[in-house]
């Protein structure tokens, strides 16, 4: 980009504005000789040669190409939207966080439900087990069924299955 300045082709912006490039260029390093004047013709038109010129020479060198890339940038979005420029780019990528974060709330809402849901699950199943009959009530229940039994023992063993379960 520079080296261009040597062999005697001027700079993007150079070729653009149609003056001679000096050695001590500005735009020499970050608009090369052929795809410089398009990119830089926005630039141009937006903020104006001199301006930006001025703005780069109040840049730290090791930051300008940063800058320039901004101001490319910058210029292009103006282009685009006359109005809001590259703000209507950053008004959509608000939007779209403000998006992104209500989705997070209501995923973290769903995990939350589902936490609570398994919660209840478990503890509506410990309490059905803890419900259910234990192994002497079961063995007091066939009893019941058992024939060889006379009416009154079974009648006091649906007493007894029955206190059992009160009890629980």
């Amino acid at each position: 980009m520079a080296a261009s300045v040597g062999t005697g082709s001027p700079c993007g912006a150079c070729k653009f504005l149609r003056r001679k490039c000096t050695p001590d260029c500005i735009f020499a390093p970050y608009f090369c000789s052929e795809q410089g004047p398009a990119r830089f013709a926005s630039i141009h038109k937006v903020f104006g040669a001199s301006n930006v010129s001025k703005l780069l020479h109040h840049v730290a060198v090791a930051d300008r190409c940063e800058a320039v890339v901004s101001i490319a940038y910058e210029a292009q979005a103006r282009i685009k939207d006359p109005v809001l420029g590259c703000v209507a780019h950053i008004f959509a990528l608000q939007q779209q966080v403000a998006w992104l974060q209500a989705q997070l709330l209501q995923a973290r809402a769903q995990v939350a439900q589902s936490c609570r849901d398994s919660r209840n699950t478990k503890s509506q199943w410990s309490a059905n087990m803890a419900g259910a009959m234990s192994y002497q009530d079961y063995m007091n229940a066939t009893n019941f069924m058992n024939c060889n039994t006379s009416p009154q023992s079974s009648m006091d063993s649906i007493d007894h299955i029955n206190e059992g379960m009160l009890r629980k």
